[in-house]
């Protein structure tokens, strides 16, 4: 089974909070079935799983035609060794399945590539591989007096959400909806740290206790800058990993540089938790460009000197090859719409 949130029996149980039909056959995956509005026909989809095997493509065959699903979407959290030989393409050279029963997606969900810190090193070490442009803009936020916490109560919460909606308006990208988040947040939270009547930096003896039963946890930092909220951040541990799948900021006060110093913390956090990576959750390919709109983002988690990861790709396990190929023509002909819209 794989050892991602997505795979997690918290996962699940949220999942299944949004009204979206999770499956697990033989206890080594977790799809989810989604509907197709105003049809009769479905989507599955296996995020962050095991390699396909013979056994798995034949299963998840089964459940495809079960469910009425027109294809299963795969996104293995496996990572491409190009020191083995193994191209970066359509087929996974393995051999473990036939992949010729998989075509690469039209729409692949997740990047395919992320970044990975060693938070075992120590933090000298860690400060020294950054940037030095980095390390000067985290110096630059502690000398503003921007402060980093973790509060995970109703009200940290809303200032999230709030966050969250400013952020997508600001920056023109697709988010999910606040019900989403609510849910999300309902099901994986921790606790409410309270001490004097200020929330805890680090509350090393619960969350360590969340992280050492292997339960999927969710952890919300916020970066204040006189009182102010100037960034949330909502952060997953699970297993021995730290992931950053969900932040905002606000436009005020650009000056403080708070983002940086909120990575910088979040990176503390993990090692104080005993963690000992950190997936800072997607990025570019080799060599991005710079007009790419999700650029920015990439050079920021690339100055604290992460590894560069590249997975295998996603996949396609057609189900019904008439309707998989009019999807395909209507999710393009939706995504054109959506950036005419725009």
């Amino acid at each position: 089974m794989s050892n991602h949130p997505l795979q997690s029996p918290e996962w699940k149980t949220f999942r299944e909070k949004t009204g979206v039909k999770v499956v697990r056959e033989s206890n080594f995956q977790l799809t989810t079935i989604h509907k197709i509005p105003y049809l009769p026909f479905t989507i599955g989809y296996l995020p962050k799983g095991p390699m396909p095997t013979e056994e798995m493509l034949a299963e998840l065959l089964k459940i495809g035609k079960k469910e009425k699903c027109i294809f299963i979407q795969l996104e293995p959290n496996v990572v491409l060794n190009r020191h083995s030989g193994e191209r970066s393409d359509s087929r996974i050279d393995s051999g473990q399945a036939r992949m010729t029963d998989l075509k690469p997606s039209f729409h692949p969900l997740f990047t395919k590539y992320t970044f990975i810190l060693d938070l075992t090193k120590s933090e000298e070490e860690l400060l020294k591989d950054m940037h030095p442009k980095t390390r000067y803009n985290i110096r630059v936020a502690q000398k503003h007096g921007v402060e980093i916490v973790e509060d995970n109560s109703d009200k940290a919460f809303e200032d999230y959400l709030k966050l969250t909606r400013e952020t997508t308006s600001r920056q023109g990208f697709y988010a999910h909806t606040e019900k989403y988040h609510r849910l999300m947040w309902e099901t994986l939270k921790v606790p409410s740290f309270r001490h004097s009547g200020k929330p805890k930096a680090h509350p090393e003896s619960d969350s360590g206790q969340a992280r050492m039963t292997n339960r999927l946890s969710a952890h919300l930092l916020l970066a204040k800058y006189k009182d102010e909220v100037l960034a949330a951040w909502i952060l997953f541990v699970y297993d021995d990993t730290l992931y950053y799948p969900y932040g905002a900021s606000s436009s005020k006060h650009r000056e403080t540089m708070a983002s940086n110093l909120m990575m910088w913390e979040a990176i503390r956090f993990g090692k104080k938790l005993g963690l000992k990576k950190f997936d800072i959750w997607g990025a570019l390919g080799n060599d991005p460009d710079p007009k790419d709109p999700w650029y920015g983002f990439h050079r920021f988690k690339q100055g604290y000197g992460p590894k560069h990861i590249e997975f295998i790709g996603s996949f396609d396990l057609v189900i019904n090859p008439i309707l998989y190929q009019i999807y395909k023509l209507a999710d393009h002909l939706r995504w054109v719409y959506l950036r005419f819209k725009k």
